[in-house]
């Protein structure tokens, strides 16, 4: 058992924009020394984006990428007796969803091109396809879960 405190669950307060908090759970994933503002602007941007490119409403493009990109089972390290088994376990919604979102922006980020506001748009545009680097992470999640489920009575 654990002697350390656990954390403190946030309550998360919604974008002014869009009233979402799933944009504001983007803003703070997108987050560079604090600059608040600056992950505002690249988000915003990137929505009109893909209103512009999908024509579609940008909230709800948002929302279905991160739908496709959330993963239903991960794998954690667990030691028994000297050797470390890879366990599969389910991931609860807010895990999910903050996996999605890490892995839409890092992708979006290792896109090439100097637009950050749009390469996070083309990320989100090609998640909400059922393409893109975040589903093929999320497929690459699921098999690794599917290889190690020998090991599911492991579970913690």
């Amino acid at each position: 058992m654990s002697r350390r405190n656990t954390a403190k669950k946030r309550v998360i307060i919604p974008d002014p924009i869009y009233d979402s908090k799933l944009i504001s759970m983007l803003i703070v994933r997108l987050l560079r020394h604090g600059k608040k503002v600056v992950a505002q602007k690249i988000i915003y941007e990137a929505l009109e984006v893909i209103q512009d490119k999908t024509s579609e409403n940008p909230l709800l493009t948002l929302e279905k990428a991160i739908r496709n990109a959330t993963p239903l089972v991960e794998v954690k390290a667990r030691r028994v007796g000297g050797s470390t088994y890879q366990v599969p376990i389910e991931v609860r919604a807010y895990r999910g969803t903050n996996l999605a979102l890490r892995w839409i922006t890092r992708f979006a980020n290792e896109r090439s091109g100097k637009n950050m506001a749009i390469k996070l748009a083309n990320e989100i545009i090609d998640a909400s396809n059922e393409s893109g680097n975040s589903i093929r992470k999320r497929e690459e999640t699921h098999r690794m879960a599917e290889a190690n489920k020998a090991f599911a009575h492991y579970r913690y």
